[in-house]
């Protein structure tokens, strides 16, 4: 076992437990995440205008760096997409719909995956868990300790799939008292804190 596999701890109950009361203590995060709330379901909840869009995708695209540098192309193939009822609906094939844009007039599309899961979790958390590289570190690192569902990596990147990982990897670990919101919680800051003191420490 890898020197990063010990310092990562089994998930059990308790450990989540202890990352969602952690969460309520970070104050930058849980404020962005209250602003957002108010934004995508009180503000602005629709998505066929769009002032409505851009400024979700702005707003996304500042607090969470997805390095999107032509909102208005990403917020015009949302519109042209008519997401709200798919959203509603947990249609989870849409992530990858919506996170393939053409941007700056080019023929060849970007593929902002990430951005593209938090856009539908900002409107509907339960059916669509974020996906991020620290989630997919997390799940990558407990597919090869304790082989909780049989996928490759690459699944990771197909949203539909990724869920039935999430679900999977929920149901492996006796959590399924937690919803997928809570899982996302607990993966982001357990990944966030293994993988960022790893690298500093092998940066020394």
């Amino acid at each position: 076992m890898s020197k990063l596999a010990r310092q990562i701890p089994r998930p059990s109950v308790a450990l989540v437990n202890e990352k969602l009361r952690e969460w309520k203590t970070l104050e930058k995060y849980t404020l962005q995440e209250a602003s957002l709330a108010l934004l995508f379901r009180e503000l602005c909840p629709r998505n066929d205008e769009i002032s409505h869009v851009l400024l979700k995708v702005s707003a996304l695209n500042d607090f969470y760096s997805t390095n999107i540098f032509d909102t208005h192309s990403v917020a015009k193939h949302i519109l042209a997409l008519g997401v709200t009822a798919r959203i509603l609906a947990g249609d989870a094939d849409l992530v990858n719909e919506l996170a393939l844009v053409s941007v700056g007039g080019k023929q060849r599309k970007r593929n902002f995956y990430s951005f593209a899961s938090k856009y539908c979790n900002h409107h509907n958390a339960e059916a669509f868990p974020i996906y991020d590289s620290y989630v997919d570190k997390m799940l990558m690192h407990f597919h090869r300790i304790d082989h909780f569902a049989k996928f490759h990596r690459k699944e990771l990147k197909q949203y539909r799939r990724f869920v039935e990982i999430i679900r999977a990897f929920r149901k492996h670990y006796a959590l399924e008292r937690f919803s997928l919101r809570q899982i996302d919680i607990y993966l982001w800051l357990a990944g966030k804190d293994a993988f960022s003191r790893f690298k500093n420490r092998n940066r020394a």
